[in-house]
C-alpha cells in the first residue's frame, strides 16, 4: 500500500489515497501504521476518498484505531495532498469529514499549496450536543473536579468535543497524568479532547492538548478553534487570535457576525513510501 506522511504544526498522520488503495480491516491497519516503533508512526491515519457530498472525503482514525469526526490540521494536509498531486486544479474546494462539509482556500507558493485557510463552520456550544453533561445549557467557565482538584472548563464542539481549561503554567503541566483523567471523565459521554491554555495577551495564547484516543500531540486544529471560541466567550482575547502549540502556531478567527470559525496554517509532506499491510 502506498502512503504519504504529512504534518501540520507537528500534528502528523499517515495519508492513504482511498481512490486507489483498498484496505479491509482499517482499525487494525491504523494501529499498526501509527505505531512509532514498529510502524510508520503518526497521530493516526487519514484516508482520502471520493464523495458525493463534497469534492473529497476525509476518513480519519486516531492512533488507537477509533474513528474521529474531524481534524483541523489533518484537513489542511488533505487539501495540500489533493492539490499538489493534481487531483484538483482548483484553489477553492470542499472536503467532508464526519458528515460535515468544510471549505478550503489555498495560497500557493511555487505551484504548491502553502497556506490553507479552512472555513471550520459554526462552533457548537449547547452542552448536550458537545456532548458534555451539565445542568446548564452551555458550559462556560464551569467547575469540574478531576482527581480531587477543582478546574474550570469551557466546552465547545468543532465537529468533535473539546474542554478548554485555563492555567498560569502549561509548560510544567504533567499532561500525561491529567490528560487521560479529563478524556475519560464521566461528564464526557464520548470522551473529550482537552486543551490546557495560558493567555499571553489579547491576541495570543499558548496551548497544550491531550487528544482523545491519541494522547498529547504537537498541535490540534479543531482544538485551536475551540480555544479561540472559548477565549472570546470568557472575554480573554479578541476574535482573531494566534494559538501557539508545541509544533508551531495557527491563526484562528471567530467571525461573530457570520458565526464562522476560520483556521489558517501550513501543511507539509514529510515523506512517501510503500508498506505491506
Amino acid at each position: 500500500m502506498k502512503f504519504t506522511k504529512m504534518q501540520g504544526c507537528g500534528n502528523d498522520y499517515v495519508y492513504v489515497n482511498g481512490f486507489t488503495e483498498v484496505v479491509a480491516d482499517k482499525p487494525e491497519v491504523v494501529r499498526k501504521l501509527s505505531d512509532r516503533h514498529f510502524g510508520i508512526g503518526g497521530d493516526g491515519v487519514i484516508f482520502i476518498n471520493p464523495s458525493d457530498e463534497a469534492d473529497f472525503e476525509m476518513e480519519m482514525y486516531n492512533a488507537d484505531g477509533s474513528r474521529s469526526e474531524m481534524c483541523g490540521n489533518g484537513i489542511r494536509c488533505v487539501a495540500k495532498y489533493v492539490y499538489d498531486k493534481g487531483m484538483t486544479d482548483q484553489t477553492s474546494f470542499s472536503i467532508i469529514s464526519g458528515g460535515k462539509v468544510k471549505y478550503m482556500e489555498l495560497t500557493l507558493k511555487d505551484g504548491k499549496a502553502d497556506l490553507i485557510k479552512v472555513n471550520m463552520g459554526a462552533p457548537e456550544l449547547v452542552a448536550k450536543d458537545v456532548p458534555v453533561i451539565s445542568e446548564n445549557e452551555t458550559v462556560i467557565d464551569e467547575a469540574i473536579e478531576v482527581e480531587g482538584t477543582a478546574y474550570h472548563m469551557t466546552c465547545v464542539s468543532m465537529g468533535n468535543p473539546h474542554a478548554v481549561v485555563y492555567m498560569e503554567d502549561v509548560d510544567g503541566l504533567d499532561i500525561e497524568k491529567i490528560g487521560p483523567k479529563f478524556e475519560n471523565h464521566e461528564r464526557f459521554p464520548n470522551r473529550t479532547n482537552t486543551e490546557f491554555v495560558k493567555v499571553i495577551d489579547r491576541h495570543t495564547v499558548q496551548m497544550r492538548v491531550w487528544e482523545r484516543g491519541t494522547g498529547e500531540t504537537l498541535a490540534c486544529g479543531t482544538g485551536c478553534c475551540a480555544v479561540a471560541v472559548a477565549c472570546v466567550l470568557n472575554n480573554l482575547t479578541d476574535e482573531k487570535v494566534t494559538v501557539k502549540v508545541l509544533g508551531g502556531e495557527l491563526l484562528i478567527e471567530w467571525n461573530r457576525e457570520e458565526n464562522i470559525v476560520y483556521m489558517t496554517g501550513p501543511a507539509e509532506i514529510v515523506f512517501e513510501g510503500e508498506v505491506v499491510v
